[in-house]
């Protein structure tokens, strides 16, 4: 696939019952940076990815490896795709460990930094990515139980894995937050999904701020529409056909787009930015 081509058609409808999604199970596969070339931008590095398994998290795990980074990838339950996003990192030497767990458990994030610390020996960057949405065509529509699971999956586990490495992150040590495109212009079906979107972005800029005189620095990227599990998991079949194609670039963004984004926040390249937003969304927004 060629990824810069514009899309007339969209992608074959499809949808997938259960969040959030199976890679393998997308037609077209999502296009990932198996052929990136690193510079050692992240040499020595041990990097932290939640969603790793999967989209945004695994093109951005293949491309911290490929930059000498050591990753731990933390995912739900999709054992077929976290086994072959390590069999990609392996097969050209990098260093990887898979560590399944649900996030929205203060304990768990607990254990998941310190596996990540006695895997390979500290963390230094810390990327949080996992997700979930939960379309509605009403607010009515939008349970008290759905509120609370997209808040506690989407936001609380930022605060609770960036609060638990603290003890471990310092000089040089870079937090990475994904937020959202929709969080900047909305979205009248993902009220809730927006909502917490929007809250990174103010815990971003804050926390940015709250740790820049230990020399951490806190950034985020909002993608636009990325050709990830999430959308056939979570759209019906006509939604994910469109999906992308009105952006200004004509197509859906692919997990490969963004890494360029988080290698900058990661790496001595990004020094100077703490508190800010890189937005990689086909045009749909030209400022924030």
């Amino acid at each position: 696939m060629n990824i810069h081509e514009r899309q007339q058609d969209g992608q074959p409808p499809q949808t997938q019952k259960h969040q959030p999604g199976v890679e393998s199970k997308m037609e077209p596969a999502p296009v990932h940076p198996t052929e990136y070339k690193g510079a050692d931008k992240l040499k020595d590095k041990v990097a932290l990815i939640t969603g790793g398994d999967s989209g945004i998290g695994k093109a951005v795990a293949i491309a911290f490896a490929a930059e000498g980074a050591s990753v731990v990838i933390n995912y739900l339950d999709e054992d077929e795709d976290a086994k072959e996003t390590k069999r990609l990192i392996e097969d050209r030497g990098g260093k990887v460990k898979l560590v399944k767990g649900n996030i929205t458990s203060e304990d768990f994030c607990g254990k998941l930094i310190d596996q990540t610390v006695e895997a390979f020996g500290g963390l230094d960057i810390l990327v949080n990515n996992a997700a979930k949405q939960f379309p509605q065509t009403s607010i009515e529509d939008i349970t008290s139980e759905q509120w609370d699971l997209t808040y506690k999956t989407n936001i609380y586990p930022i605060f609770y894995l960036s609060k638990l490495a603290m003890p471990h992150l310092g000089q040089g040590s870079a937090i990475i937050n994904t937020t959202s495109v929709t969080t900047y212009m909305g979205n009248e079906e993902l009220i809730d999904y927006a909502s917490t979107k929007g809250a990174i972005v103010g815990f971003t800029r804050s926390l940015a701020q709250n740790v820049a005189k230990k020399g951490i620095r806190v950034n985020m990227v909002a993608p636009g529409p990325i050709w990830t599990p999430l959308i056939p998991s979570t759209f019906d079949k006509e939604h994910v056909e469109e999906f992308g194609v009105d952006t200004p670039l004509g197509r859906p963004g692919q997990p490969r787009d963004l890494v360029g984004a988080y290698v900058l926040l990661a790496s001595e390249d990004g020094a100077y930015m703490t508190g800010q937003c890189i937005h990689v969304n086909g045009g749909m927004l030209m400022s924030s």
